[in-house]
């Protein structure tokens, strides 16, 4: 059926104990030791780093998209699963997902349980996920756990302990595994790809801000002061803050930080309705909305406008595009 790469970071499903806690220990070749690999499949493992993924930082993600451009380089590949810690999988899937323009799958997938569990979920996630990446194509880069295919895109953790842990609150996944099965029930709407971006001296600084009852601009104004080019505003709602937080915009607009506008809550768009504070004074105040993508994404998305040119116009429109509006392919490659 095909020759898979596994790119092992770490995560719960390289996990052991460590005495207080559990922490990314193994190699990858200990943790593809615990998993049944699908009949046809063979596998080759490269180790790229094993650290718990909420210590994963641009630098980190940023060698694991070259990582995996290196791989699918070699015409012989025929798909990549990569494993990873569930805390921010759904950051670096996406930001894979923006610069993957090939018909062969990235399969990013974990666990909930640690190495060494009894009945732990990471087997079966990774059986999965080679078997995903053998069976499947263009597709973009998916996301498999839990007898489940999901979209990178809009994909988040959306339970801490369950072994059902990612969905997109706003869509449904793409398809189901089982009976040596990868059953696909819809294909995702993707942007163009964006170019790999060159490796960046200090990555770009994006925070995220969000508001709350008796929200004001002291943390938006501080991430400001302190370098960020780019911002994720939180906000309530469809997209809603203050008048005061929609000053504060603007002035980091005017100064060339780009920033985006996504919402707190679990599902649905942001949507301009409201004024006086509103995403309909957001907008007005050059924050880009994000649709249904939630902060974690969002950022990713900035982050990679951001490091696709140094142009301040340039990157509100490749922001644009990345959230779904048209750029054409051409323009993408000047960027």
């Amino acid at each position: 059926m095909g020759r898979i790469v596994v790119v092992s970071t770490g995560g719960t499903i390289a996990s052991r104990w460590q005495g207080s806690g559990f922490a990314a220990e193994a190699h990858g070749r200990e943790v593809m030791a615990t998993a049944a690999v699908p009949e046809g499949v063979t596998v080759e493992v490269v180790d790229l780093f094993s650290v718990n993924s909420p210590r994963l930082t641009t630098t980190h993600q940023l060698a694991l998209l070259r990582a995996v451009h290196e791989v699918l380089a070699d015409p012989g590949v025929d798909g990549v699963v990569v494993t990873h810690g569930t805390d921010t999988l759904e950051e670096s899937a996406f930001l894979l997902d923006l610069h993957h323009d090939d018909p062969r799958p990235v399969v990013f997938t974990g666990a909930q349980l640690p190495l060494d569990s009894e009945d732990g979920d990471g087997p079966r996630n990774l059986h999965d996920a080679l078997l995903t990446a053998a069976r499947c194509r263009g597709l973009g880069v998916l996301i498999a756990f839990d007898g489940k295919v999901h979209a990178a895109r809009g994909t988040i953790k959306t339970h801490t302990l369950d072994a059902d842990a990612f969905a997109d609150p706003s869509g449904v996944h793409l398809g189901n595994i089982g009976f040596g099965k990868v059953s696909v029930l819809r294909r995702p709407e993707r942007p163009a790809a964006l170019p790999l971006p060159a490796a960046p001296g200090t990555p770009p600084r994006v925070d995220m801000v969000m508001h709350h009852a008796d929200g004001d601009p002291l943390l938006l104004n501080a991430a400001v002061d302190a370098g960020a080019q780019g911002l994720v505003l939180v906000a309530t709602g469809a997209g809603n803050a203050t008048p005061d937080i929609v000053s504060a915009v603007a002035e980091a607009t005017a100064r060339g930080v780009l920033v985006a506008l996504t919402t707190r809550v679990p599902a649905g768009p942001v949507s301009q309705i409201y004024t006086h504070g509103g995403a309909v004074d957001l907008v007005a105040a050059g924050a880009v909305p994000t649709g249904t993508l939630r902060a974690g994404q969002a950022r990713i998305a900035v982050l990679a406008a951001l490091l696709a040119t140094p142009d301040a116009a340039e990157r509100v429109r490749l922001l644009r595009h990345v959230l779904g509006d048209a750029v054409p392919a051409a323009d993408l490659a000047r960027a």
